[in-house]
């Protein structure tokens, strides 16, 4: 991408934090654990060869020991699983799109079980911005809306409506989505 659109560039600019330095009021990690304000920005991606599963209404939806961890700063890791662990027969894509400055437009899934359907439960990046081409076609779901674990420990969400990060034991915050975090 040579010429970034200026809502993109607008946006980036705005992130007064990198993961250069961890901000005063960021909590200190124990032994085990990361600081979210150590996770760089622009995101980075690792293999994580845990298991995860994610599942709803006892239907397991997803599993892998394949997942791709997205780490960003002031963010609990994203995972990204492959779509071939996943049930696609229960998903359903979504009208809904986003932009994310970093990996680009967002295409969401609902999840349909029998006469249920959740709306936007997962999205993905058809077409990805360079250096993320790694998660094409890979899903994240949103531990709000449908049940998520790693190793057997079920996550928490995100603070906020709109994020989609997987709160363990392992990371501290403060996460952004609370109030008052709009452009850490």
């Amino acid at each position: 991408m040579n010429e970034l659109p200026p809502e993109i560039r607008g946006a980036r600019e705005k992130w007064r934090y990198s993961g250069q330095r961890r901000p005063d009021f960021a909590r200190e990690p124990g032994p085990g654990q990361e600081s979210v304000w150590d996770y760089p920005r622009p995101p980075c991606l690792n293999p994580d060869t845990r298991f995860i599963e994610v599942a709803r209404s006892g239907v397991t939806v997803a599993k892998t020991r394949r997942a791709v961890r997205m780490l960003e700063t002031a963010s609990p890791p994203t995972f990204y699983l492959p779509p071939e662990d996943v049930s696609i027969e229960y998903l359903e894509k979504s009208r809904c799109t986003s932009i994310c400055e970093w990996k680009g437009t967002a295409s969401y899934w609902s999840l349909r079980l029998g006469d249920m359907t959740l709306r936007d439960v997962a999205w993905s990046y058809e077409d990805p911005s360079p250096g993320f081409e790694s998660i094409s076609g890979y899903l994240s779901f949103y531990p709000a809306r449908v049940d998520c674990f790693v190793d057997g420990f079920k996550v928490d969400p995100q603070p906020g409506r709109f994020y989609g990060g997987w709160v363990t034991p392992e990371v501290v915050g403060p996460f952004k989505g609370e109030p008052g975090s709009e452009w850490w």
